[in-house]
């Protein structure tokens, strides 16, 4: 399946890195998938567009995302939500009247498949200790950057690798953010975890 960037910001940008993780996605065939760091929804849909060609409608996409900088995430890494494209700048202020960061926006580039998305808004940290994941069986987990935030998201989604679900973490050899490999590494040797580095920038950690 071809990752579609529907006209918005992706980090999955590179050429050819979107179809490797649909095509990874796609090996587990998950019906319950959670999303950390939604950001501009495009992972989002393009996951939504692929479970719908594998189960129909019988699948549920959950995203977390804080949607917006605040004082919450001032200290993290967040792509720059400006435009360069000056098409895309018109298109947002002008005709959709969007930030596409915002949980509004995203609702709308995921209106197709509204009765299977559930988007939350809220701190990982915080919301992801007090969420029921017992029917969730993949994670994408892209959120925060930092060594901490990274550490508490592995840990708080531990139920999911223990109920032999699939928790793929982005940006695992990010050269700035050096804090997400240490806390995954720290995360599997502590648990005994299977750790599988995918496309030099992907970890796929499982239970065995």
């Amino acid at each position: 399946m071809k990752y579609k960037k529907y006209f918005r910001k992706t980090s999955l940008k590179q050429k050819g890195i979107g179809e490797l993780f649909l095509n990874e996605v796609a090996s587990k065939k998950p019906k319950n998938f959670l999303e950390v760091g939604v950001f501009h929804g495009v992972t989002a849909r393009n996951v939504c567009e692929l479970l719908y060609s594998i189960h129909k409608n019988d699948f549920n996409y959950v995203g977390l995302d804080l949607f917006g900088v605040s004082d919450e995430n001032q200290h993290e890494t967040i792509p720059s939500t400006n435009f360069l494209n000056p098409l895309k700048k018109f298109y947002f202020k002008v005709i959709k009247k969007q930030d596409p960061y915002s949980i509004s926006a995203v609702k709308d580039l995921l209106s197709k498949f509204k009765d299977n998305i559930h988007l939350i808004q809220g701190n990982s940290n915080k919301v992801l200790k007090k969420m029921d994941l017992s029917k969730i069986d993949y994670i994408f987990l892209d959120g925060g950057h930092h060594y901490e935030t990274v550490k508490n998201d592995l840990i708080n989604c531990t139920s999911v690798l223990e109920n032999n679900g699939t928790i793929l973490c982005d940006d695992y050899n990010l050269s700035y953010a050096p804090g997400i490999k240490q806390a995954i590494e720290e995360y599997v040797n502590y648990n005994k975890y299977k750790v599988e580095i995918l496309f030099d920038r992907f970890a796929k950690i499982t239970k065995s």
